[in-house]
């Protein structure tokens, strides 16, 4: 953990040192604020964690990971407009204290700003990482507007699902691995393992997250217990339900989530027992863990010492407990 924290301690300063001496300030200022709100900073510290294992001083890593970071946020600050989020880690978000308009603007210059920082790098590294974000932002992209066609679809599938999820959270994790990879001039076939473990570790991550917004605690998840319900998410729970349960099950679920003739204290009370009921709650579960053991395989193919195993594992196990 103390690796992690001088990690942080170098992304942080290198955050400090970025020039917003432009105008307007209405434009900016945003910018600065929303990076004011510290987040965990998982993904740079991923591109200085990848770097360093491979023997490369993690400093020449910086620029990709401020990159990572810079477009993290910029997808950020456009969900909560889509999500019309009051608040973001505790603080009001861009949109809600500048306007939507405002809000999308400083997101793009962010965007903008975070492939500048790649254009640091000399031709043949910039080619390879700039190719690396183009793909991981299409990517995103395609995964938010599947989030978003899923709520209104209750065909869509497990595989689906999964694919979405994939392009939403984990790509951004592999990517972050693999501009480490890059950067330090490693094998292709380093940086695809490398990029797998992130990918996997995502999914774990992720499908964790949909497990506990039901069956966890508030205090950990940080939000309301239930709200993918109320919201109609069709989580890895909803589609575990579906594969375990025969068709009158299968139609009492669907209909729940469709329904619009019932509370929402009820409606999260009801499909939580029919999740219980065919065993949602343990198949989820279980595929958390087979992400979970993905991941490790795909980190033992990776050819770094093994202390610097050691350290992507305890990484793992701290982000799946959320004590990062």
């Amino acid at each position: 953990m103390e690796s992690i924290i001088k990690y942080k301690e170098l992304i942080e300063g290198g955050l400090k040192n970025l020039s917003f001496d432009y105008k307007p300030d209405s434009l900016y200022n945003p910018i600065k604020y929303f990076l004011n709100i510290r987040g965990k900073r998982i993904r740079p510290v991923l591109t200085l964690m990848s770097s360093s294992c491979f023997k490369c001083d993690p400093k020449l890593a910086l620029n990709a990971a401020l990159s990572i970071e810079l477009f993290h946020n910029f997808t950020l600050i456009h969900d909560d407009i889509m999500d019309s989020a009051s608040s973001r880690r505790g603080k009001e978000t861009i949109h809600s204290k500048w306007g939507i308009n405002s809000a999308i603007l400083s997101g793009d210059v962010m965007l903008i700003m975070a492939y500048e920082l790649l254009e640091k790098y000399d031709n043949k590294i910039y080619k390879h990482l700039s190719k690396l974000l183009n793909k991981t932002a299409r990517q995103v992209c395609e995964g938010q507007q599947m989030d978003i066609d899923f709520e209104s679809n209750s065909n869509s599938t497990f595989d689906q699902y999964i694919k979405m999820i994939s392009f939403k959270t984990s790509v951004l994790l592999g990517c972050a691995l693999k501009m480490g990879a890059i950067i330090a001039n490693v094998s292709s076939e380093d940086q695809d393992n490398i990029y797998d473990f992130g990918i996997n570790l995502g999914l774990a991550f992720q499908l964790q997250d949909d497990y506990l917004d039901t069956f966890g605690y508030e205090n950990l998840v940080g939000k309301k217990i239930g709200g993918d319900i109320i919201e109609n998410k069709k989580t890895i729970l909803f589609h575990m339900a579906m594969i375990n349960s025969n068709e009158t099950q299968k139609k009492h679920i669907t209909g729940l989530y469709n329904s619009k003739d019932i509370s929402n204290e009820n409606k999260v009370y009801q499909i939580t027992s029919l999740f219980k009921e065919s065993k949602a709650d343990i198949s989820s579960k279980e595929l958390v863990n087979e992400y979970t053991k993905k991941a490790i395989d795909s980190l033992n193919k990776v050819n770094i010492d093994k202390n610097f195993k050691d350290q992507f594992i305890v990484f793992a196990k701290n982000l799946m407990k959320r004590e990062l």
